[in-house]
């Protein structure tokens, strides 16, 4: 599907909100009387006030969860304040469906309102898309895992590059290619990120570690012992260094070459080595002082 030309809407973001304040008399007020409640597309800037029934969340909408002790605290500020910003919407098949402001019609719902103050929008899909991204990332309420599912979602959906996502959502490349490497780790240590457990930065180290089973033993580790952001950095870091010889040996040997060392050690009387791969390998053989050495050469001798 061909992307639409229209970009770079982050810029325009603002004009979405104007900064109108509308108090909860101006509702109730005008809930019989209001003569703007009108499907007339050709007042969209208009603010209008529409039965909160009538309005749907957005089937788009990049955020999953919502903070229910926040809302409260919303819907009790509407009730003292009134919605302070109108809810921006676009029509849908029956009724509205929200483009940014669902977190305040979640509250206006539970402060009883009847009708809510609106602005109506002609959007296409991936309009109302970006909008909707661009306002969570504005306000910082989108946890980085779901704003990192509504950025691969734009590239899949609409079939734009990072660079046009980019500029869509006013971030820089490199911000868009962290974002979607968080969708890269396992599940469990995407779970601790949902749940608030885990910060952007924690998820963004661990991404850095290759090995799966060590990302989720890392965030497990984060969490239980509550690590910092720089903590889980050094720890990713250390994890992520290459093992020096002497590790890399002791790692890879069995016991049978273990025991086999041993026996040496105690027949010649000294520390034996022994490196094998396959059928193939090599023996050494310590010694201390040249009388050691003497005694070595002249066991060696009278083995054969």
């Amino acid at each position: 599907m061909a992307a639409p030309k229209n970009r770079g809407l982050g810029r325009g973001l603002e004009e979405l909100f104007s900064a109108v304040e509308i108090n909860a008399s101006e509702v109730s007020n005008k809930e019989e009387t209001n003569t703007e409640n009108s499907t007339d597309n050709s007042n969209t800037n208009s603010i209008m006030y529409l039965d909160i029934n009538e309005i749907k969340p957005n089937a788009n909408q990049p955020r999953k969860r919502f903070d229910d002790e926040k809302i409260d605290e919303l819907a009790a500020s509407i009730e003292t304040y009134g919605v302070i910003q109108p809810i921006v919407l676009r029509k849908s098949e029956v009724g509205y469906e929200i483009v940014a402001g669902e977190r305040r019609w979640r509250a206006a719902r539970k402060a009883n309102l009847k009708k809510v103050p609106c602005i109506l929008k002609e959007l296409t899909e991936e309009e109302n898309m970006v909008i909707s991204i661009i306002e969570n990332m504005q306000r910082e309420d989108l946890n980085p895992i779901e704003e990192a599912e509504a950025l691969q979602q734009m590239i899949e959906r609409f079939g734009l590059s990072q660079e046009q996502v980019s500029k869509s959502v006013g971030k820089s490349r490199p911000y868009i290619t962290n974002a979607l490497r968080l969708l890269k780790l396992p599940f469990e240590v995407r779970a601790y990120v949902l749940e608030g457990k885990l910060t952007n930065g924690h998820a963004r180290a661990i991404a850095g570690i290759e090995d799966e089973t060590m990302q989720v033993a890392v965030a497990d580790k984060a969490v239980e012992q509550g690590l910092s952001v720089r903590e889980v950095e050094s720890l990713a870091k250390t994890i992520g260094e290459p093992k020096t010889k002497k590790q890399s040996e002791k790692r890879v040997k069995s016991s049978d070459v273990l025991k086999v060392e041993e026996e040496l050690k105690e027949v010649l009387g000294t520390k034996v080595c022994l490196k094998h791969s396959g059928n193939k390998g090599k023996i050494e053989i310590e010694y201390y002082t040249r009388e050691d050495l003497e005694r070595l050469i002249e066991f060696l001798k009278n083995a054969r």
